[in-house]
């Protein structure tokens, strides 16, 4: 049996287009779900399914030829990375959830008095710093969301923006951590260094994390603070325990393996044995809460099993979100769009930048995983930059800026789902957690929008714009003198 080649292009009846089509069906679908306040998963995947059997229609190649494509996109290594990640984080999560961190959250907040803005802005710093750490934006919105998110609701943190905060600080991290695949994807494909690219990117990150904090602080409080939880005074009582402050061991302990260079995946399988040995050790779980096997039901249960199980749902959507992305590159829309771009640039440093400011933006609205975006717009920004010797450096913080904040933004991009995602599956332990929509916390994450609007103001103004010498040196003004930087 020969074995099949893989497919390199499509050709579709609407030229080029023709290829955006599936995903801009899923995107048209996912903005009239969520602002029919019907948006979920699986009715998500629905309208990527329908996508692709639209393409299937509309293109000129056979139908084998199109689902070899559709099988090639369900493959490809970003969706895979992502989907492990969820899962090892959502283990991570409800293994320290089962020995009661959370009561142990609630019970220092309320003992210290942190509550309300403070608490959220708070949150944001901690969903920061561990990002930054474990290098997944993704596995940080699952562990906080898990973790931080009930104890943030009882102390009086306003639920839509709470859930914000750790999408601010998820986007912080996807954006500055060495050992994130955003980070690795940047500089990787502008053909530079890391640690160049993340000293160079420092200052936009903390430029805007600094008024973020600070809005969080401002706005973060429920209307009616701690009592606007109905009961709130026996809630505490209930939910306070300083003993699952113990499970702090198995969350420093990942942040400390992360921040000395080990894998994601490496550094939460230690933290999940260490985290089921002081829940079973110390008393605070039995192993019974972990993984349960269950022969009268023909069932196995836990925490275990149980942060697999939350995702499942959602890895099908977003394996169905990159197929739909696969058909875009197969069929050359990228190309014509960089080629008629270029022409309207005309020599223009200023448009250059602007220009692949708009395209990551467009192309993070339609490809809801960031990496996958970034994958897609690196190309693009390449060789716009190059053109007009832009150095790599300053090349990749705008691909990567923008494709962290974005996908933490949009009501339909991956981060923000799966923030939603995990708080609906938290409304089954929690009753005073209520269900809230994607698009209710579209502006509250600060982080993200001003991100955005600092590389808008840096294309525009050329603010720390640097070029690129003969030997890859920064240079303050452009090598050929030809070119404009207005």
């Amino acid at each position: 049996m020969e074995e099949e080649q893989e497919i390199k292009e499509l050709n579709f009846h609407l030229g080029s287009f023709g290829g955006v089509v599936p995903i801009l069906i899923f995107v048209i679908w996912a903005i009239i779900a969520s602002f029919l306040g019907v948006i979920t998963t699986n009715g998500l995947s629905m309208g990527a399914i329908i996508g692709l059997i639209v393409g299937m229609a509309i293109c000129k190649n056979s139908g084998d030829i199109y689902a070899q494509a559709v099988f090639e996109g369900f493959t490809q290594t970003i969706a895979a990375v992502a989907i492990v990640a969820w899962f090892f984080a959502g283990m991570f999560s409800e293994v320290l959830q089962a020995g009661g961190l959370v009561e142990g959250l609630v019970w220092i907040a309320h003992i210290t008095g942190v509550e309300g803005g403070l608490f959220v802005a708070i949150n944001f710093l901690l969903a920061a710093a561990f990002a930054s750490a474990v290098g997944t934006g993704y596995g940080t919105v699952v562990a906080f969301a898990t973790l931080m998110y009930p104890a943030g609701i009882i102390m009086g943190a306003h639920p839509v923006i709470l859930v914000a905060s750790i999408c601010s600080g998820a986007a912080f991290g996807d954006n500055l951590a060495p050992i994130s695949d955003t980070t690795i994807v940047s500089a990787a494909t502008q053909e530079t260094d890391v640690p160049g690219v993340v000293k160079s990117r420092f200052k936009y990150a903390i430029t805007a994390a600094i008024p973020t904090f600070i809005l969080y602080i401002i706005l973060g409080a429920a209307p009616q603070g701690a009592a606007g939880v109905e009961g709130t005074t026996a809630i505490i009582e209930e939910y306070a325990d300083p003993s699952g402050l113990l499970l702090l061991i198995p969350f420093a302990l990942v942040l400390i393996l992360a921040f000395s260079g080990f894998h994601l995946l490496v550094s939460l399988t230690w933290g999940i044995i260490v985290g089921i040995l002081v829940n079973v050790l110390l008393g605070l779980a039995p192993l019974s809460a972990i993984i349960h096997f269950n022969t009268q039901e023909a069932t196995i249960s836990g925490a275990l099993v149980d942060g697999l199980a939350g995702y499942v749902e959602y890895a099908i959507l977003i394996l169905l979100i990159v197929a739909c992305s696969h058909m875009i590159r197969l069929s050359g829309a990228m190309e014509d769009f960089r080629e008629w771009i270029t022409a309207k640039i005309n020599g223009v440093i200023m448009r250059a930048e602007l220009a692949y400011w708009a395209m990551v933006a467009l192309l993070n609205s339609v490809i809801t995983i960031n990496t996958a975006a970034e994958v897609a717009a690196a190309p693009f920004v390449r060789q716009i930059g190059k053109d007009h010797h832009i150095h790599p450096y300053r090349r990749a913080n705008f691909l990567d800026a923008q494709t962290s904040a974005l996908g933490y933004i949009y009501p339909w991009s991956a981060g923000l789902l799966l923030a939603i995602t995990t708080i609906r599956r938290l409304t089954n332990e929690y009753e005073f957690i209520e269900p809230i929509s994607p698009a209710q916390v579209t502006p509250y994450v600060f982080h993200g929008w001003i991100l955005l609007v600092i590389f808008f103001v840096a294309a525009i103004t050329g603010i720390w714009r640097r070029y690129e010498g003969p030997n890859g040196e920064e240079l303050m003004h452009p090598p050929n003198k030809d070119d404009d930087p207005s």
